[in-house]
């Protein structure tokens, strides 16, 4: 079975079973996050079902937002504009950013991924246009804990983002789900407003 067919068959089951739980009166979920948290995060294979269990979320309770990496590259890149609209029209009053040991992106490179874009016929002209952006993004991240600290403050810094809302930076082990804290956000927080 072709890996759509097999996607399409557990969504059969799926909806087999939330009929059968609905039958029996659960209540709708909410958008809004019942612990109004935002928590961003690598794309990480081991962390699917496995994060969430780790810090006690359950279905509702937080907005998750995932990239390679768990990285930042711009002010109003898509995950800070995720970030907004968790913050303002969402009611998210914390941020956690959830690096994690051994993470795969720590050992690329822009120079390995660029062949390998290269080997399955990518333009070299699409390459060029975004080549600068691969080696900010790609060869400047080598330590999870480092990477962490800098999507924190990168976060903490950016003048979209209110003052008010605690940034949390922490580290999972993928093996274990053990959580480290590497930055409490509310040792961050402040009520500045802004002088721009």
């Amino acid at each position: 079975m072709s890996m759509l067919g097999q996607v399409l068959q557990a969504n059969q089951d799926f909806l087999e079973k939330r009929a059968q739980k609905e039958r029996e009166s659960e209540m709708p979920v909410s958008k809004i996050p019942s612990k109004n948290l935002a928590i961003f995060t690598c794309m990480d294979t081991r962390l699917v079902d496995f994060l969430e269990p780790a810090l006690g979320i359950e279905r509702g309770a937080a907005k998750v937002i995932k990239n390679a990496g768990n990285t930042i590259t711009g002010l109003f890149n898509s995950s800070i504009r995720s970030l907004l609209v968790s913050i303002f029209e969402l009611d998210v009053k914390e941020i956690m950013v959830i690096g994690h040991y051994d993470c795969g992106i720590a050992h690329a490179t822009a120079d390995r991924l660029i062949s390998k874009m290269l080997a399955r016929g990518i333009c070299p002209g699409a390459i060029k246009m975004i080549e600068k952006d691969l080696e900010t993004w790609l060869d400047s991240f080598h330590h999870p804990v480092e990477n962490v600290k800098h999507v924190v403050q990168q976060i903490r810094t950016n003048p979209l983002i209110p003052k008010d809302v605690p940034i949390h930076g922490l580290m999972l082990d993928p093996q274990t789900g053990e959580i480290e804290v590497i930055i409490s956000g509310y040792e961050d927080i402040s009520g500045e407003t802004c002088t721009c």
